[in-house]
């Protein structure tokens, strides 16, 4: 009955409810890369919208700001600016559309032959302790780099250990839906305190009209900026895969079959390029909105596209945006200390869920060598051109796992 009311007040409110469960990790991506939030907000809505166009509106998922990418776009954007990142980000898309074709014509396992846990793993490792320094620097109140101190060091170190217990009392003991929204309850819970000792600037959100076009920003194509960025697809893409099983065992339906994986990665990819083509960061399939899926019953896929509609909305409330922007340093390095170490976390459960031998010769050099090229900051090339980080790593571990011997199986 519910699937032929897309306009009743229960469907819209529950994607309403979808939204405020996704808003925290939304909008945290564009706020620690430099990117406007109020386009993340379009395109995140856009994103889903093409989603569901591409899979027939038959998965009850919610896409929008991919954490994979937080360390990738804060490099690219240093070196080649914000255009160029774009361009990077929609040819990363486009690989996508790669992936869609070998799981249609090859199926899944051809894919994992490629890209195998061993590979994978460590490379979703990478992403996450990389940014280990990043995130250390902003809880006490310094730029991401660690170049100035912004806020006095006595006042952020509160602020931001009070973000990162709420973040964790809500991840660890929340109950129903305070359980899905850990990063929103700490970043509120932080701006409380931060507005108690006098650390919030309000003059952005004073001079901000209330209604407005989002910044939108279009992409310039620079080839070493694409071929930085094209390997960072990898990781989400893979994560991808994680994110359909987890959402067919909720709704008891096989969507890696119907309407089949293929259609889901080239949803996904669409939702990544055209973000890309605003200035919005790239779109991943969101966990969190998964969960409320689970806890709500609510399998209906025309709640999402309620979601992706509320979502492009509110972008163009220009102060809400302002807003969002005058949330201090320190209050997102709290929370950043536990996401990039729970990213971390994803890749070494990667790891251990394979069941292979880690201290294998052939999986020992694989794994070592991704994991200090990318967290000690190697770097392939010179000023034209710079190979580092995950771009690196998931090249690297995509040829050593092409090129070293598999051991041998002994016979018993």
């Amino acid at each position: 009955m519910e699937n032929h009311q897309p306009f009743s007040l229960k469907t819209i409110l529950t994607g309403a409810q979808m939204l405020f469960v996704a808003f925290g990790a939304l909008v945290l991506v564009p706020l620690l890369t430099g990117l406007d939030p109020n386009v993340a907000l379009f395109t995140a809505g856009l994103g889903t919208l093409l989603f569901h166009v591409v899979t027939k509106g038959q998965v009850p998922i919610f896409l929008a700001s991919s954490f994979a990418f937080i360390a990738p776009i804060i490099a690219s954007v240093q070196m080649w600016g914000i255009p160029a990142t774009m361009g990077g980000l929609m040819v990363a898309g486009f690989c996508y559309f790669a992936l869609s074709l070998i799981v249609k014509f090859k199926g899944v396992n051809a894919l994992h032959k490629v890209l195998p846990p061993v590979v994978v793993g460590p490379v979703i490792m990478v992403i996450g302790l990389a940014l280990a320094p990043v995130a250390v620097n902003m809880a006490m109140g310094k730029a991401g780099d660690g170049s100035a101190q912004l806020i006095p060091y006595e006042q952020a170190i509160w602020v931001s250990a009070l973000s990162l217990l709420v973040t964790l009392i809500f991840a660890v003991w929340g109950k129903g839906v305070f359980k899905l929204i850990p990063i929103l309850a700490g970043v509120v819970a932080g701006y409380l305190a931060s507005l108690f000792i006098g650390i919030v600037e309000f003059n952005p959100v004073t001079q901000a009209n209330w209604f407005a076009v989002p910044a939108f920003t279009y992409p310039e194509f620079k080839w070493q900026a694409i071929l930085f960025m094209v390997p960072v697809a990898i990781a989400p893409a893979i994560e991808h895969i994680g994110d359909m099983m987890a959402i067919s065992q909720v709704t008891g339906k096989d969507y890696l079959k119907k309407p089949g994986l293929h259609r889901t990665l080239l949803g996904d990819g669409l939702a990544t390029s055209a973000a890309s083509v605003f200035g919005g960061p790239p779109n991943t399939t969101y966990s969190e909105v998964t969960g409320a899926v689970m806890l709500t019953r609510n399998f209906n896929p025309r709640v999402m596209l309620w979601t992706a509609i509320i979502a492009i909305v509110l972008a163009f409330v220009a102060k809400m945006g302002a807003g969002l922007q005058t949330i201090p340093v320190p209050v997102m390095g709290g929370i950043m200390i536990l996401l990039f170490g729970s990213i971390a976390v994803v890749g070494l459960n990667t790891l251990v869920k394979s069941g292979e031998d880690l201290t294998a010769p052939r999986n020992l050099t694989i794994i070592a060598l991704i994991l200090v090229f990318g967290i000690g900051g190697m770097h392939i090339g010179g000023n034209e051109f710079s190979l580092q980080g995950v771009s690196l790593c998931a090249i690297l571990g995509i040829i050593l796992n092409a090129v070293l011997p598999k051991a041998v199986q002994q016979p018993d």
